[in-house]
């Protein structure tokens, strides 16, 4: 069902919702009807070369802003067109949300409030505040690793988040000008290589509590590649004190 444009800015501040989606067609609808459109002004969505029917899906729902990568430019490579667009359409607040419904758009309204009223300027929804990981069905393997690693990650960064790798995420677009993030990684540790730059840049993240959801048509990555993201993970944070101490220098850290 189509929806009438309307804009219902929070604050005079104009809140996009992009979504990065590749073979999403199945949950799509479950997500976008969940989208709190009283005070989301666009919705985006960025088809990473999805083989299912994404694209005829989002244009039955009505999406308006639809980009599709003719080749597949991987996951960050796809978040990378959503913010670029989400920017170009004027944004002031941008939301990322998975089209795979394993998180609960109904959360968007309190991260944009947060962003909005100028309490962080990112926001995280984490799942592991509180027993949302488990509970949702999160393998106890990828529960554990991510208690490693954000260990990990907090004393290198010097930082106290509950998780790095929550893919619900809020960005006041000053922030999103203020990082390099084309420079990052296509593939998943874009993410990690995002919030170093925020905090590196100076900014800091807030956190709210999120439900997850764990099912077959949730997207995930094999043990191969969350070994992958993991090395990647470690390497981002090393980087990151490395260049803190003033003993190395990255593309990832230079100011824009």
């Amino acid at each position: 069902m189509q929806r009438l444009k309307t804009y219902q800015m929070i604050h005079n501040k104009k809140v996009v919702v992009v979504m990065p989606a590749y073979n999403a067609e199945k949950t799509l609808k479950q997500t976008y009807d969940e989208i709190p459109f009283d005070i989301v002004d666009d919705v985006i969505l960025t088809d990473d070369c999805s083989k299912d029917h994404t694209v005829e899906e989002a244009g039955r729902l009505g999406i308006k802003e639809v980009l599709v990568h003719e080749h597949n430019k991987g996951y960050g490579g796809n978040q990378k067109t959503c913010y670029n667009r989400a920017l170009e359409l004027g944004a002031d607040i941008v939301i990322m949300v998975h089209p795979d419904y394993q998180y609960t758009p109904k959360l968007i309204a309190s991260m944009a409030y947060v962003i909005a009223n100028d309490v962080y300027p990112v926001v995280l929804a984490s799942r592991i505040l509180g027993k949302g990981a488990r509970r949702g069905g999160m393998p106890l393997v990828k529960y554990v690793a991510n208690r490693v690693l954000t260990f990990i990650q907090n004393t290198l960064l010097s930082q106290k988040l509950s998780e790095y790798h929550t893919g619900y995420r809020a960005f006041s677009a000053d922030v999103l000008r203020a990082i390099d993030y084309n420079v990052n990684s296509d593939d998943f540790v874009f993410d990690n290589e995002m919030l170093a730059q925020i905090f590196y840049a100076g900014f800091e993240i807030g956190e709210v509590t999120c439900p997850t959801k764990y099912f077959a048509e949730a997207s995930s990555i094999n043990l191969r590649r969350s070994s992958i993201y993991g090395l990647g993970v470690l390497r981002v944070s090393m980087v990151y004190r490395l260049c803190k101490w003033g003993l190395m220098r990255s593309r990832l850290f230079r100011k824009k």
